[in-house]
């Protein structure tokens, strides 16, 4: 019993740790932002600003279109979203309901994909879409994302695929619908969560990436949000710390709400499937 108690804070403690661990540049972050520059030149920072200010953010919206920046992140991440849950549902389908090698080898292909650095695609990437005419446009980029976010979106939805019960698909064979009308009629509407999570984590893989977007967008109106965050940085590499940070937090809350809105769904995704009924 006392092994057993001590093994359980043992694991608490681990896990508070952990979570300082990932709260503590995340509440620096905010602090930073409502420091005056004199707090910010200070030898010896506080975590609580002394005279809070929101001169760092007007400073920020002044000096970068971050409005312009987040509207072109919105589109781009929501286009993403939709094109990839369009295009991932009916493969999950299929994986998930055939045993054939096409599934084994789509599966594998999630397990793969998700190994090769961003660096060593970025090449090919560029002379594609050059030859394609879609360097420096969202349509680019957009396709991009959609091909990045496509493992992990099948990945989830097949685990939501096999949640639902067979026999449900089995009676509207009976009354004859097909599988199409099957996939739109039955097993659509239970897989309704598993969509919204899915495309909300596509979402927030399109809001939050950075190096695809700074290779490929170079005219400033078409820049998403992420790389207008750069601009507070010099040429000599000195950053605008006040309103960096101040821009940076308000670039993160629109990821902190999604997926506060959709962790437990993402884990569902992951473990749906997993256990034989």
């Amino acid at each position: 019993m006392r092994t057993s108690r001590a093994g359980r804070a043992g694991q608490y403690l681990a896990l508070i740790g952990y979570l300082l661990f990932l709260a503590l540049p995340f509440l620096w972050l905010i602090s930073t932002a409502f420091k005056s520059p004199r707090e910010l030149g200070s030898l010896h920072p506080t975590w609580i600003p002394e005279n809070p200010t929101l001169a760092n953010f007007r400073q920020a919206f002044d000096e970068q279109p971050l409005l312009r920046a987040a509207g072109n992140s919105a589109l781009v991440a929501a286009a993403t979203a939709l094109i990839a849950v369009l295009i991932a549902l009916p493969l999950a389908y299929v994986v998930a309901r055939r045993r054939t090698p096409l599934a084994r080898a789509a599966t594998g292909w999630v397990i793969v994909s998700q190994a090769f650095p961003l660096v060593l695609v970025i090449i090919p990437l560029f002379l594609v879409l050059k030859n394609l005419r879609l360097v420096d446009s969202a349509p680019g980029l957009v396709l991009v994302y959609v091909v990045w976010a496509l493992p992990f979106a099948l990945w989830m939805l097949v685990g939501h695929v096999r949640s639902v019960p067979v026999e449900l698909e089995e009676a509207a064979a009976v009354d004859g619908a097909g599988r199409l009308r099957t996939l739109v009629s039955v097993t659509a509407p239970l897989l309704a969560p598993g969509i919204v999570a899915t495309a909300l984590f596509a979402f927030i893989t399109a809001w939050n990436e950075f190096f695809f977007a700074l290779v490929l967008l170079k005219t400033p109106e078409k820049q998403t949000l992420p790389v207008v965050l750069t601009h507070f940085i010099g040429a000599e590499g000195v950053a605008d710390l006040g309103p960096l940070a101040a821009a940076a937090f308000l670039a993160t809350l629109p990821s902190l709400l999604v997926f506060a809105l959709i962790q437990r769904r993402i884990t569902g995704g992951m473990l749906a499937g997993a256990v034989k009924s």
